[in-house]
């Protein structure tokens, strides 16, 4: 055998488990020889494409190590780490594909279109909604619930007494109404405008900026036409409690809250409905001309059009009470769809199942209409069914109301946007999924690609084992460290290199060749 014979291991791409073996040059060092101690290395460095063996010898003593075995087990878990990706890829993709039937999309359309039927008769708009006296009615509760944990003392359950306490209690500086105060020379500041009008009304957090901001400077800031009005020394009688920063900071926010509680229903003076807290959906069209009479950009045409839209349409009811109405069959929408799903997936589930395999956590996982991709798949077509219909009402309602013109303000009035809030998220998610589902795929297309290449190696291997069977050949090691029968160890040194193809001039067969090759002889 010639010291430091190099084994490698081609693997091909011509063939399931096709594998050569080939003698890769010599490679040999020697350290430590003069010290009796000799240590041969047979380098064992497997790259890309080889797979090399080492032969050690150290104090006399030799080891030879075959990494055949060693790689097969590595190419094992290898594959079976390449398995497990597998199979957790496939469920990844399995929990992003609905698996609804007919009837399931059926009954999602239904429910869509049994919502869309209750908002466009019992939702309307502000001024004709059944459901919308039924929160305007609830919202005068929690307005009274509140003034009662205030310390309003019950004045014969009076809803104008419990706002007007809520005014007393938390004062602030911006509450112009534009009747007999300085609000009345500000573009045409009045009762049915000034809390739209007004920023720090606005339920948004640029409302509470800028009723911290009013609060600590005495002032009031409205919106007006695309302006930004600061009104100064807004209220003399007005101030801010608190000893410190921090203080004054706690009583302005809340200050901000207690007194959104006290207009949410309208003010105390009003003989109606009243005017109540601008919708946050709406608000935000203050919120866009403040902050950009803020950073120095123009204020568009388009920008004041918008705003001046969402301000006639509040004027005509539509607030954070109205807002609320609309919520309502947007939720009976969701609530249905996902009860339908979980009780046609219980059913299946008692079908297929007998008694005695019933286990709550296997109902969960088969009923639970939250996360998996089939309910959301259901959302998506009732609310889409909804908004369907509740545009085209709103289309044919806006028509009529303008005879023969687009009204644009009954549109805006009929619109629920709180309903294509929602079927925009649906959108949202099945895009994403989508996308999620598209990337799984790929990954899965690779890893088992990758599968296939560890197959051919793993075969590879198993075909190189079974050629160069070792077991009897390389007891030469034995033979070195416990007897003086050279020769036989020569013999199978010399019968290994010839099978390994090693060049005849280079096979070292006697104990002097191998004295004389140490010795750098020839």
């Amino acid at each position: 055998m010639n010291n430091g014979d190099k084994l490698s291991l081609d693997k091909t791409k011509t063939g399931r488990g096709v594998a050569s073996a080939k003698i890769a040059g010599e490679k040999f060092s020697r350290t430590k020889y003069n010290t009796g101690k000799i240590e041969a290395t047979m380098e064992a460095t497997r790259k890309k494409d080889n797979l090399l063996i080492e032969l050690s010898v150290l104090d006399n003593k030799f080891e030879f190590n075959s990494y055949i075995d060693t790689e097969l087990n590595a190419a094992q878990e290898e594959l079976d780490r390449l398995d497990e990706k597998i199979q957790e890829s496939l469920e990844s993709i399995k929990e992003l594909t609905p698996e609804c039937d007919k009837t399931d999309y059926a009954l999602a359309t239904s429910m869509g279109a049994l919502c869309g039927i209750i908002d466009i008769f019992l939702v309307g708009k502000p001024d004709k909604s059944p459901i919308g006296e039924i929160t305007d009615k609830w919202f005068e509760d929690r307005t009274k619930d509140f003034a009662k944990l205030c310390g309003w003392k019950d004045d014969g359950n009076s809803t104008s007494s419990a706002i007007s306490y809520l005014e007393k209690k938390f004062k602030v500086p911006y509450d112009q109404r534009g009747a007999g105060d300085a609000g009345s020379f500000i573009y045409d500041l009045n009762p049915t405008n000034h809390h739209f009008k007004s920023v720090a009304h606005n339920p948004t957090l640029l409302g509470l900026f800028f009723s911290i901001l009013d609060q600590f400077s005495n002032q009031s800031h409205f919106i007006s036409n695309g302006d930004v009005i600061a009104l100064q020394e807004a209220n003399n009688s007005f101030k801010l409690r608190g000893s410190n920063v921090p203080s004054k900071l706690f009583c302005a926010i809340v200050n901000w809250l207690g007194h959104l509680m006290s207009d949410i229903t309208g003010s105390a003076s009003s003989s109606n409905r009243g005017m109540g807290i601008p919708s946050p959906l709406l608000a935000w069209t203050n919120d866009i001309i403040a902050i950009k009479k803020m950073v120095g950009i123009p204020v568009y045409d388009i920008d004041k059009s918008i705003n001046e839209l969402a301000l006639n349409i509040y004027k005509k009811g539509y607030d954070t009470r109205f807002q609320t109405a609309q919520a309502i069959p947007v939720f009976i929408n969701e609530i249905l769809v996902r009860f339908i799903y979980s009780i046609r997936r219980l059913i299946k589930y008692f079908q297929a199942n007998n008694r005695s395999e019933y286990s709550f956590k296997a109902i969960w996982q088969e009923c639970e209409p939250f996360k998996n991709a089939s309910v959301k798949r259901m959302l998506t077509v009732a609310h889409g069914t909804f908004c369907l219909l509740d545009i085209s009402d709103a289309v044919i309602r806006s028509y009529y109301s303008g005879k023969g013109n687009f009204d644009v303000e009954e549109f805006a009035m009929r619109l629920n946007i709180i309903g294509f809030g929602r079927f925009t998220i649906s959108l949202y998610g099945e895009v994403s999924r989508k996308i999620e589902k598209k990337d799984k795929i790929e990954n899965t297309y690779f890893l088992k690609r990758e599968k296939i290449i560890v197959d051919d190696y793993i075969e590879g291997l198993k075909s190189l084992s079974e050629i160069y069977d070792d077991k009897e050949l390389i007891t030469f090691v034995n033979d070195f460290s416990n007897s003086d029968l050279y020769k036989n160890a020569f013999d199978k040194s010399a019968k290994l290199a010839k099978m390994r193809n090693v060049s005849k001039n280079k096979i070292l067969e006697s104990k002097d060749d191998i004295d004389c090759y140490f010795k750098g002889g020839k």
